[in-house]
């Protein structure tokens, strides 16, 4: 299959919870990339879970063994082309998830994602798994 791709927050919710399609898929990769807002995602819903520190020692190790990217001044341009061509579309998505497209645009990544509001993005392209 091969590719490279930037996981979304719910695709990185099924790799951790064992969901072994995921698993298969991404073992087929080339090159799997986290972003640092996905990241924020997780780390605030294990704060919220009945296991914080359990799932924050298993993020700290996602964080560890993988690439994670930031934002610079390039993906905050991209994400305000991004949110401004969504609020001409009238199609708003959530605000992390402008982030998230803005670093795959930048990165030239397939996001991968179960989330059908990424199509509305411009220019991304996108693996639903």
């Amino acid at each position: 299959m091969g590719g490279r791709f930037l996981l979304d927050t719910n695709i990185i919710i099924a790799l951790l919870e064992g969901e072994g399609g995921v698993q298969d898929r991404l073992a087929e990769s080339d090159e799997v990339f986290l972003s640092v807002i996905a990241l924020g995602e997780l780390y605030f819903g294990s704060g919220k879970s009945g296991r914080p520190e359990t799932n924050l020692a298993r993020i700290d190790d996602l964080a560890r063994d993988n690439v994670v990217l930031g934002c610079d001044t390039d993906t905050a341009r991209r994400y305000g082309t991004v949110k401004n061509t969504l609020r001409l579309k009238g199609r708003p998505i959530p605000e992390n998830d402008i982030w998230i497209a803005a670093v795959a645009l930048q990165q030239s990544l397939t996001l991968i994602t179960r989330d059908a509001h990424f199509n509305e993005v411009d220019g991304l392209t996108v693996e639903v798994w």
